[in-house]
């Protein structure tokens, strides 16, 4: 959270270096991060739900999966979130909302048909412990910041594509050698900006999947119920995911629309929004 702050702040101070505004474009660049922030805070679950195509439904549409949502609600101390329904084949689920006041759970159409109780019960600990540890808050806080230092970046590219820089382009401003070289390192900061800020979003997505894993077997004190349920969901990793897009791959319980068998190299785990299957497994099997 700190880096992500920090980062916003740097970008915000570089962009006033580079425009001669001084501390303007620090301050525009936390104006920027409040409104997105608040929009994601007060919306964003209604937004994600609504981009899956998730269909909220009730106790006698799906007796099992609400009442194992009730009964680890209670475990956990939580108000019961609400349950959604996905119409995706590959097994995935996701929890989103602010707080557990505002929560809700998704899970797919094919997950349902595919895990037994235990199996199931993992799924819903693992979704139930990010509620409880407030990760959707983190995780939509975080998007917002690197989301903020994406557009104000993309922003500051347009205008010096189409000359709002003035005096700045080509190295022939007033300031002479020492001015164009300020605008390169400030331009090449701001190319890079985007990339390290998704690093730190993905890290921080990476780590809290590690420890809703461990909080979710805890809480249903059956940690092979999970593990077997992210087995299965690791064999069906060959079905396409038709709803998750980049803004929400975060929030699914595995990252969507990996082929089977693929192995992660080096560069793509650095950007990847979950760790290896096979480690969340072993974590697991260790508990």
């Amino acid at each position: 959270m700190i880096g992500a702050v920090l980062l916003l702040a740097a970008v915000g101070y570089v962009l006033g270096l580079l425009f001669a505004t001084g501390p303007a474009g620090l301050v525009i660049a936390v104006g920027v991060a409040i409104f997105m922030s608040a929009g994601s805070y007060l919306y964003g679950d209604r937004l994600v739900l609504a981009s899956t195509r998730a269909r909220e439904v009730g106790p006698q549409e799906e007796p099992r999966l609400h009442n194992i949502v009730e009964g680890l609600a209670i475990a956990a101390g939580i108000p019961t979130p609400r349950v959604h329904v996905i119409p995706e084949r590959a097994l995935n689920a996701f929890a989103t909302g602010r707080d557990p006041e505002h929560a809700s759970i998704a899970v797919t159409e094919g997950l349902l048909g595919s895990m037994n109780r235990v199996e199931l019960e993992g799924v819903v600990g693992h979704e139930l412990a990010h509620v409880v540890d407030r990760d959707i808050l983190l995780g939509t806080v975080l998007a917002t910041l690197v989301g903020a230092v994406v557009l104000i970046s993309e922003s500051f590219m347009r205008a010096w594509w189409w000359g709002g820089v003035r005096g700045r382009r080509g190295g022939d401003a007033r300031g002479g050698g020492a001015d164009a070289l300020l605008f390169m390192i400030g331009f090449l900061f701001l190319i890079l900006a985007p990339i390290a800020g998704s690093l730190i979003r993905l890290a921080v997505s990476r780590q809290r999947e590690y420890l809703a894993d461990a909080q979710g077997a805890l809480l249903t004190r059956y940690p092979p119920g999970l593990a077997s349920a992210l087995r299965k969901i690791q064999a069906s990793a060959g079905i396409p995911m038709h709803a998750a897009n980049n803004a929400t791959a975060h929030l699914w319980m595995n990252q969507p629309s990996r082929l089977e068998g693929e192995r992660m190299g080096t560069l793509e785990r650095l950007f990847a929004t979950h760790p290896p299957i096979e480690e969340r497994i072993r974590r697991l099997e260790e508990m």
